[in-house]
């Protein structure tokens, strides 16, 4: 059975859309229920891990053009946005802090300067994350460079298998929260939750509102870990091997200084965003491509643009074109009437709660978070666009608790990336003991959110 897992999944699948495309509903729209059987189907694929995403998106996209059930300029309506743009900046510019050698240099110094024992590793893997994310971003490139100067820690410590892999999991795991403090933590999940509110929110904007709770879930998440992995043995660490390791990148070299000043151009056009009025987007691609030209940049090379992952980018656009297609087609109003109760909750706090705990159990069965995000999102929208909510709030409420989530590795990529031992280290059951109780820490933050956000003026 195992064997086809992928040959029963895609025929179950495809089956399910045809009934659901072919009953009767009455309150649906025809154009809602077309969109709704093709997104069940691309949504199952997703999850069941059928083929490639960029390959599943594709074929959810070409689809809605076959079917005419949308234009190409709302199917591909991501494209004419910036948000495709800073996705593409964003691996652009980490590509190039991992090749200069720049946050590998950080990186080593931070470790000779303050690590010495099984906590301060990871309260170093904590630090480096949160200090990189403003440097590089995206989490996975972000936490394989971190894992690369932990490789070498583990070995100057004499770890053992199952401590290396708590470390490895570490940096992995703390990739996910931390990634969620800054706007440009994860380029992709953090500006698709803002677009997909159909609102806008600035750099500065989004650390206000969203920097506490997400600092929040940070520091519970790295105080689970630290009661739950705790180290076999103690742990001496000798410093030689990664002095070598420091020496060996030499003098700070050209590259890595114009690196310096293309990151720090990039983090003060970023911060500022709200004054000088330039969308995130241009701004990063724009900092992205000075890099790779003669003169001014020579920090990127051309293979560099290997790096720019296309499926994902049809991921994304398949994403993004479930939540504004199912809006336009009647299919999010079809989908909040179903599964969410008549009337919004009175108290604020039950409101995330409910949002909390709904969100939580689509990502739990579907996996996606990119893919439950294109439908939790629009769909508590239009539950709380009638009660005078800004759409803000549903849409971060269920964002942080899809984003934050994860039971099993393939719920989150950030984590499904450091699997194996050829990663991370670690293995899913290392993964299960932390995300079980992970999910009591999400609740825990949507509804601070709550009350946070009426601190902020959000609420």
């Amino acid at each position: 059975m195992k064997k086809f897992k992928k040959e029963i999944s895609f025929f179950v699948a495809i089956f399910l859309a045809i009934i659901v495309w072919n009953l009767e509903i009455a309150t649906l729209p025809a154009a809602g229920q077309k969109t709704l059987a093709l997104s069940l189907m691309t949504v199952l694929f997703w999850a069941t891990k059928v083929a490639h995403p960029g390959y599943v998106s594709a074929l959810f996209l070409s689809l809605l053009l076959i079917f005419e059930i949308a234009p190409p300029t709302e199917v591909f309506s991501l494209w004419t946005s910036s948000l495709i743009y800073i996705i593409i900046g964003a691996y652009l510019i980490a590509a190039a802090v991992k090749s200069s050698g720049l946050g590998e240099r950080i990186a080593y110094n931070f470790i000779l300067n303050f690590v010495n024992s099984y906590k301060s590793i990871i309260y170093s893997i904590f630090i480096l994350t949160l200090f990189l994310s403003l440097l590089i971003p995206h989490p996975w490139p972000r936490s394989f460079l971190i894992m690369s100067v932990m490789a070498v820690v583990i070995e100057s410590a004499g770890l053992s298998d199952d401590d290396a892999a708590k470390v490895g999991l570490a940096v992995f795991a703390f990739s996910v929260p931390i990634s969620m403090i800054f706007l440009t933590g994860d380029s992709t999940i953090n500006i698709l939750a803002v677009e997909m509110s159909g609102q806008t929110l600035s750099w500065l904007g989004w650390l206000y509102h969203m920097g506490v709770p997400a600092a929040l879930a940070s520091i519970l998440t790295l105080i689970l870990f630290l009661n739950l992995f705790k180290a076999e043995k103690e742990v001496s660490i000798n410093k030689a091997k990664i002095e070598e390791k420091l020496s060996d990148l030499g003098s700070l070299s050209n590259k890595e200084k114009r690196m310096i000043f293309w990151i720090t151009t990039a983090i003060i056009l970023w911060t500022t965003d709200s004054l000088h009025g330039i969308d995130l987007g241009w701004v990063t691609l724009l900092i992205a491509v000075l890099m790779g030209m003669p003169v001014v940049g020579n920090v990127l090379e051309a293979k560099d643009w290997q790096n720019v992952p296309i499926g994902i980018l049809f991921f994304l656009t398949a994403a993004v074109s479930i939540g504004r297609i199912g809006s336009s087609t009647g299919m999010n109003a079809w989908i909040a009437s179903v599964i969410l109760p008549a009337e919004i909750p009175a108290n604020m706090l039950l409101f995330a709660l409910m949002v909390a705990l709904i969100s939580i159990t689509l990502h739990m069965f579907l996996g996606s978070v990119i893919a439950v995000m294109g439908i939790a999102i629009p769909s508590f929208i239009i539950f709380a666009e009638g009660y005078g909510i800004n759409p803000l709030v549903p849409a971060l409420m269920a964002y942080s608790s899809i984003a934050l989530h994860y039971v099993f590795p393939f719920h989150h990529l950030n984590i499904l990336v450091g699997l194996g031992k050829h990663n991370g280290l670690y293995d899913d059951k290392k993964v299960i003991k932390l995300g079980i109780p992970l999910t009591i820490i999400i609740i825990i933050v949507v509804v601070f959110e709550a009350i946070w956000w009426q601190i902020t003026g959000l609420l």
